[in-house]
């Protein structure tokens, strides 16, 4: 009879210290991840307009870019999808696909403004927005160029077959 309590005391004993590692480990997982964050400097990014037609290509109005970086979000394929549309400094209206050509694997690769730069979430880099649809490689935003797309007085269209041969770069998108 005594060593069947003794028994019960232990085992309540492994299963409080088993509850204890638990709660210890989900505690530093929370705090970890926001130590991730504020080494990586992560800022918060705003929220992204729709703007996909009955067609499903993605139309954007030139009169609302400016200077400050708008994201719209293409929801149409399995695939959550961004792009950027920003005024350069010589009135050019430039667009992006936003996630950075390098870092895009790591589903933290996409960009937020500031100043006159985009910041990579995932390396830091800073990206002049007169260089966004310009500069191809490295840590940058994906052009979107010319030749991908249809530029009219009044609207930029985006056709919904770019999205898909683009969606591959957003899959590990967080």
């Amino acid at each position: 009879m005594k060593a069947n309590k003794r028994s019960g005391k232990n085992s309540n004993l492994i299963l409080g210290i088993l509850a204890l590692i638990v709660i210890s480990l989900a505690a530093f997982s929370v705090l970890g991840s926001k130590k991730d964050d504020e080494i990586t400097g992560e800022m918060s990014k705003p929220a992204a307009i729709s703007a996909t037609d009955e067609k499903g290509d993605m139309v954007i109005q030139i009169s609302d870019v400016s200077e400050t970086a708008k994201f719209y979000r293409y929801d149409e394929l399995d695939t959550y999808i961004e792009v950027l549309a920003v005024k350069a400094s010589d009135g050019t209206i430039r667009t992006a696909f936003n996630t950075c050509q390098v870092c895009y694997a790591s589903g933290r690769g996409y960009y937020v403004q500031e100043g006159d730069y985009l910041i990579c979430q995932n390396c830091g880099n800073r990206f002049s927005l007169d260089d966004v649809e310009v500069t191809r490689g490295g840590c940058n935003p994906v052009p979107i160029t010319e030749d991908m797309k249809e530029v009219t007085d009044t609207t930029i269209t985006i056709p919904k077959e770019l999205f898909a041969e683009a969606e591959f770069i957003f899959k590990n998108w967080r």
